[in-house]
């Protein structure tokens, strides 16, 4: 038997399993919201701090204006050491 495949039906092959594959290389990012965020409430007030990205918000006199915005890096930047820090 002599078998004859047309340049068309070749590149209709190549096409589908790159599309194939790249549709089996995409994945979903919501696996990742589970824990991404951590709350720590103590007695001079709150936080919440997200993980992935190292924002953070705090609230210290307990209301819903008392909110402020914050992140690890412009606060590592801006935090002077002192004596007792150990870092």
């Amino acid at each position: 038997m002599k078998y004859t495949v047309d340049i068309k039906s070749l590149i209709i092959g190549f096409f589908t399993a790159g599309l194939l594959f790249a549709a089996f290389s995409f994945k979903q990012d919501t696996a990742d919201a589970v824990g991404r965020y951590q709350t720590v409430i103590g007695e001079k007030g709150m936080v919440i701090l997200d993980t992935k990205t190292g924002a953070y918000i705090t609230n210290t006199d307990a209301t819903n204006s008392g909110w402020r915005t914050g992140s690890f890096q412009n606060t590592h930047t801006v935090v002077k050491p002192t004596k007792d820090s150990r870092l």
